[in-house]
C-alpha cells in the first residue's frame, strides 16, 4: 500500500512517515499543497493524509480539485483547528475522514487501516499489472514472467513495483530511492543502480531501460 503525507510541518511529517513505514506502507511527503495535488493526481496511492493548513494551496482546495478531477482515493485529513464548522467544510469538500492535532499516532494508525479496508471492500480484483510477458501483482507480491514465477526480494519487488506503477515514463533514481528507501535515505544512492542491476538478471536485460542522465523506464512493449 503506498500513502502520500502532505505536512508542512517537517517534524511531524518525517515522524509520520517513519512510523507508517515501520508499519508495512510505502511512504511518499510532500510539504506544499500545490505539490501535493500534482502528486496525489497521478493516482499512484491507496491513500493521503492531508493537512488543511498548507502553503501553496490549504487542504480543502487540494481534496476538492482531486474529487473534481475524479480521484477517489481516500483522504484523511488534519487539522490544528478545531470546530463543527472545519469539519463539516473538509467532509463537504470530498474527505473521508478528520483527525484534529494533537492526535494519538495509534488513532491515526487506526483510521488509516480502516480506510484501507473500506477502500478495499470497494474494490473489484487483485491490482495485476500485465506488460508483455511481466505480470506483477501488486497485492500478493508476486511476479511471473511468462509462466514462471520470478522470487525476488523485498526491496526488489518494492523497487519493480514502483517502476511497474509508472510503466512506459522515465523514474528517477532519486523518486526510486525516496519511495523505496524513505525519503530521509543518506546512504549511497548507486544502490538503486544495484538492485536494477539484480532485476535485469532475473527478469531480462531488456526490460528496464536507462535513460542516461535521467533514471530508468519500465517497457510496456511485449
Amino acid at each position: 500500500m503506498r500513502l502520500l503525507i502532505v505536512e508542512d510541518e517537517k517534524r511531524l511529517a518525517l515522524s509520520l512517515a517513519r512510523g507508517l513505514t515501520a508499519e508495512g506502507y510505502a511512504v511518499d511527503v510532500v510539504h506544499d499543497g500545490r505539490e501535493g495535488l500534482h502528486q496525489a493526481s497521478e493516482g499512484t496511492y491507496d491513500l493521503v493524509i492531508l493537512d488543511i493548513m498548507l502553503p501553496g494551496l490549504n487542504g480543502y482546495r487540494v481534496c476538492a480539485a482531486l474529487r473534481a478531477a475524479g480521484h477517489d482515493v481516500p483522504i484523511l485529513m488534519l487539522t490544528a483547528k478545531d470546530g463543527e464548522y472545519d469539519e463539516a467544510e473538509g467532509l463537504d469538500t470530498g474527505a473521508d475522514d478528520y483527525l484534529t492535532k494533537p492526535f494519538s499516532y495509534v488513532v491515526l494508525v487506526a483510521r488509516v487501516k480502516a480506510l484501507l479496508r473500506r477502500r478495499g471492500q470497494g474494490a473489484g480484483a487483485s491490482p495485476v499489472h500485465v506488460h508483455g510477458e511481466l505480470k506483477v501483482d501488486t497485492a500478493a507480491r508476486r511476479v511471473f514472467l511468462g509462466e514462471d514465477e520470478i522470487a525476488l526480494t523485498a526491496k526488489e519487488f518494492s523497487v519493480l513495483e514502483h517502476l511497474v506503477l509508472r510503466a512506459g515514463e522515465v523514474v528517477s533514481k532519486s523518486e526510486i530511492l525516496e519511495h523505496v528507501w524513505d525519503f530521509a535515505y543518506d546512504g549511497d544512492p548507486n544502490i538503486v543502480e544495484v538492485y536494477v542491476s539484480t532485476l535485469r538478471r532475473k527478469l531480462r536485460a531488456g526490460l528496464i531501460r536507462t535513460v542516461r542522465g535521467a533514471g530508468y523506464r519500465l517497457e510496456t512493449s511485449p
